[in-house]
């Protein structure tokens, strides 16, 4: 197997974790997202922490694995990405910590005060995450300004333009959709009556988002349509993505959440699957002289590195599938409080 073919491979399975990631552990940051809003009473909080409790540390395994396999197989790529939004993911960490601390400490003491403060950070810490992602894949998309040896040459302050924080908030919006459609799932009575009308608010904010980056970035970022021309079956995930998008507002009128989040998860999978089309073959464009790009062949490890590497994908990635549907069938259903809920 030749060296480019399997930094294809490898190409395709950092999307195939990617995509587990977003959506698995993109409900539980719209469930962050929404639990302010949605939940009015303790007990409501409660239910909105504890339909995620059992799940949410199982999904971050997925970005974990993804960061380790570029890590391994693009250790080049690795190392101008995360230099270039060193600061950024330093932002992410502490996000994501807060959010589980938030939900490992709420519960500890009854007291008012102290659940409220837990509350903001699992909101908070769920919100910038979101924020955070965005705004990463939307500089990226524009591409950076990096040196001969991959090092990023500007700012944080540079990634921060109308486009990227616009791909932010889009983010913040789909994440906050695809969580509102779980929340009605696991949810009963008033609290699902509720989340109802929250399904169709954060669908419309959403949509209108989406036409708003997707014409944005059509318009003014050329790496989203470079490779059309040259693979015209790429058209079919726009017009799928489209048709899932639409099935959503009509699966949730028909009250029907299971297909409403199904739709959604492949709206996911094929937003992430377009951005990674938009980049290859780059990692890391560079803005400034396109041969400075990092790519996923002057980006890869070795061949015996990335065939040892698929060895180990045969080996584990039944392991963690197997795990995450015990898990996900373990805990279906209603949600519902017990002596050791959140």
């Amino acid at each position: 197997m030749s060296p480019e073919i399997l930094s294809i491979i490898w190409f395709i399975l950092l999307n195939v974790l990617l995509i587990g990631y977003a959506i698995l552990d993109g409900f539980d940051l719209g469930v962050g997202i929404l639990h302010p809003f949605v939940a009015k009473t303790d007990e409501e909080r409660r239910l909105v922490m504890n339909s995620i409790g059992p799940l949410w540390d199982g999904n971050e395994v997925w970005l974990v694995t993804f960061g380790g396999a570029l890590f391994a197989m693009f250790p080049n790529g690795y190392a101008s990405i995360f230099s270039a939004f060193y600061l950024p993911f330093v932002f992410l960490l502490f996000a994501l910590i807060f959010r589980a601390v938030s939900l490992e400490f709420r519960s500890k003491r009854i007291h008012p005060a102290w659940r409220s403060f837990w509350d903001i950070t699992f909101f908070i810490g769920s919100t910038l995450a979101a924020l955070l992602f965005g705004i990463a894949v939307g500089a990226l998309m524009q591409g950076l300004e990096v040196s001969a040896l991959g090092d990023y040459q500007g700012t944080m302050l540079d990634m921060l333009n109308g486009f990227s924080l616009c791909v932010g908030v889009f983010t913040v919006s789909l994440l906050a959709m695809h969580g509102s459609i779980y929340l009605y799932m696991k949810t009963e009575s008033e609290l699902q009556d509720r989340l109802f009308g929250w399904m169709k608010l954060t669908y419309y904010v959403y949509l209108g988002l989406f036409i708003l980056v997707s014409g944005w970035s059509t318009l003014f970022v050329p790496a989203s349509l470079q490779h059309f021309g040259d693979y015209p079956i790429l058209w079919l995930v726009p017009l799928l993505n489209v048709a899932a998008i639409a099935n959503i507002p009509r699966a949730i009128n028909q009250r029907r959440p299971l297909y409403a989040f199904l739709s959604s998860c492949c709206t996911i999978a094929a937003l992430v699957f377009l951005f990674s089309a938009a980049l290859y073959p780059d990692l890391l464009p560079a803005t400034n002289n396109p041969e400075y790009s990092i790519t996923i062949f002057n980006g890869a490890s070795s061949p015996l590195t990335q065939k040892i590497g698929l060895i180990i994908v045969a080996i584990g990635m039944p392991m963690v599938v197997s795990y995450t549907a015990l898990i996900y069938w373990t805990f279906r259903g209603k949600v519902q409080l017990g002596e050791h809920s959140y």
